[in-house]
């Protein structure tokens, strides 16, 4: 009986960062080997290898993984996105811009991961509760701040969730003067927003 040979490497098309790559990688190469040897891109981290501390985490089809334990085989015809692909040029993300101003980020050892899963939030819930972030987070961990900044940090990007009572058409001057409002007092029409 002959053993199936194996191949030493293969090709694996996928999109990173918005950009079309080909990896040549063996079966067992890993995404984040991957990443950063091939690619260059070193924002994703390697910290545990056993998927609990969410240092190198990526987003792959929009969804957080850890890419310390995501087989780079895997990624093909997938779309990739690192921490190098979440600002637009030399305009910092939203979020980014948040870690700072909110001073969520101390050695910067856990910030990638923490910026990609908060994007990933924000994109299927825009407009979280802290609850929802703090469980969101579960799987990141930080040894330097303590959460709290970078949980404001999230909610300062958050989008305010809609109000359960709409006000009348025109805005409801005519309430917050305390005086009836000549515009009709039907509520307005759904704007279409997701509500989450």
């Amino acid at each position: 009986m002959h053993a199936t040979p194996t191949p030493s490497s293969s090709s694996v098309a996928c999109t990173v960062n918005g950009r079309a790559v080909a990896l040549e990688v063996a079966p067992q190469t890993l995404l984040l080997d991957a990443l950063r040897d091939q690619l260059g891109l070193k924002g994703a981290k390697r910290s545990c290898d056993i998927q609990v501390c969410g240092a190198c985490t990526v987003l792959v089809d929009g969804a957080p993984v850890s890419a310390c334990t995501y087989l780079a085989v895997e990624a093909g015809s997938r779309e990739i996105q690192t921490v190098e692909g979440l600002a637009d040029g030399e305009t910092l993300h939203a979020l980014q811009e948040a870690f700072i101003e909110h001073g969520a980020i101390q050695c910067g050892f856990c910030t990638s991961g923490m910026l990609l899963t908060a994007a990933a939030l924000l994109e299927e819930d825009p407009a979280p509760t802290r609850e929802r972030i703090l469980h969101y987070l579960r799987g990141n961990l930080c040894r330097c701040t303590g959460y709290q900044k970078i949980i404001d940090a999230i909610a300062a990007c958050a989008k305010p969730a809609p109000s359960p009572y709409p006000l009348p058409l025109g805005g409801g001057e005519g309430f917050r003067h305390g005086g009836a409002s000549s515009q009709p007092s039907n509520p307005s029409p759904p704007s279409g927003e997701r509500v989450g």
